[in-house]
């Protein structure tokens, strides 16, 4: 039986998450449970509200609220002022959680190179440039 493209798609996205997450572990960020990390990867450069987070993971704000707090608990993030609204805040990234993403890029390229490396450069090359153009279709947040 031939799997979808898509199903394809997400079992080599899980097994990177899988081995991003034992990495992040094996460095010290044995408290990041991977729906944290799912959610603090979506924490925009100069930070996003809770509900900008909610709507980009497909979660409830309960939920993304929650998540947030664990986070923030753990030191990954951090609640500032949002400069745009006195009454709203924004969810940064603390310095432990700039920590855990550089950490998080360590074993992204790893798996990169290792994929680079089953499929050589030409083709590695051509998954990139097809998941791109994919991106433009399916990634409502670009």
């Amino acid at each position: 039986m031939e799997l979808p493209s898509s199903l394809l798609m997400f079992i080599s996205s899980r097994h990177a998450e899988e081995r991003i997450v034992a990495h992040l572990r094996a460095h010290g960020f044995d408290d990041l449970t991977l729906a944290q990390g799912r959610l603090a990867a979506r924490v925009a450069e100069g930070g996003s509200r809770v509900t900008e987070l909610a709507e980009a993971a497909q979660i409830t704000k309960q939920t993304a609220g929650f998540l947030v707090n664990q986070l923030e608990k753990g030191g990954y993030v951090e609640r500032v002022p949002d400069p745009t609204d006195a009454r709203a805040r924004l969810v940064r990234m603390a310095k432990r959680g700039r920590a855990a993403q550089a950490c998080a890029r360590e074993m992204e390229l790893i798996v990169e190179r290792e994929w680079e490396q089953r499929l050589g450069v030409r083709r590695m090359r051509a998954l990139r440039e097809s998941l791109e153009n994919l991106r433009e279709i399916t990634d409502p947040y670009l």
